[in-house]
Order: structure tokens, then C-alpha cells, then sequence
């Protein structure tokens, strides 16, 4: 019997919940890793974009290693979102430059992350981490290509 196409395009989970989202550039990309992200976390992810958008004007958007990639000039990535099971990881790639440090840190000495838990959003602290580090040079792993 074959599967419905809705159930066809829906992006497979990962292991601890993170979709599996093919690389591109720019905003659809990006949206649709939010669309697919589960349960609460859509829409903490929701308002986790409209916050980056609204604090970086013509913030340029990519999907790399099934996670979004938020930059100023689509060289500097300055933050990167991954699901996990129990929360959202928002990692500031020059986190380790900002003021109050984001909470997480590990291998990279220059990233820096916070853990997003469901009804969990600081949005004036985040609003502050992401505009401090959009105002920063960046990681250049990767260029988009828009």
C-alpha cells in the first residue's frame, strides 16, 4: 500500500529529535527545519527566528549539518540552533566574546551556547546575546551561496 505523500515529505527525525533537513540557503531551508522541529520546540523555534530577524536586519539564513545558521554577510555565521530531546541548543559561534557569557561552553573555545527548555525563553537576554554577536566577527565555515 502506498504512503500518503504528506507522510513522504516529512523530514526524518534524528536521533534526540533534530530534522533531518537538506543543506541550503536562505529563509525556506531553514523554515522548514522549524516546521519539522517536534512538539513545543516548532514554535519555540518560531519565535527564536522572528527574534533573530528582528534584531539583525537582512540576517542571512542557511541549513548545514541539519542545524540553521544565522549570519550578517553570509560569511560571518554568528549563531546555529540543534534539537535535542529535552531542549533547543542556540550556540552563538563567537559566544565566547559576549556579555554575560552564554551559560555553555565546550571543545570550540570560541562558541558558547544556552539551552532553551520548553516555556524556557529569555527573550531580552537573547535578544542581547544575538545582537552583541551579529555585531562580531564570525565563524567562516562555510559561505552560502546567495
Amino acid at each position: 500500500m502506498p504512503k500518503d505523500r504528506k507522510t513522504r515529505r516529512q523530514p526524518r527525525l534524528l536521533s534526540g529529535g533534530n530534522p533531518q533537513i537538506p543543506k541550503g540557503d536562505g529563509d525556506a531551508p531553514v523554515q522548514a527545519y522549524i516546521a519539522a522541529m517536534p512538539g513545543w520546540k516548532s514554535a519555540a523555534g518560531r519565535r527564536l527566528d522572528l527574534l533573530v530577524e528582528s534584531t539583525v536586519p537582512d540576517v542571512k539564513k542557511a541549513v548545514r549539518w541539519n542545524s540553521p545558521f544565522y549570519s550578517v554577510d553570509g560569511e560571518d555565521w554568528f549563531a546555529s540552533i540543534h534539537v535535542f530531546a529535552r531542549y533547543i541548543k542556540l550556540t552563538f559561534l563567537n559566544g565566547s566574546a559576549l556579555s554575560p557569557l552564554p551559560p555553555y561552553g565546550g571543545k570550540d573555545p570560541d562558541a558558547r551556547w544556552v539551552r532553551i527548555h520548553e516555556n524556557d525563553l529569555d527573550e531580552e537576554q537573547l535578544r542581547s546575546w544575538i545582537r552583541q554577536s551579529a555585531a562580531l566577527p564570525g565563524w567562516r565555515g562555510f559561505r552560502s551561496s546567495g
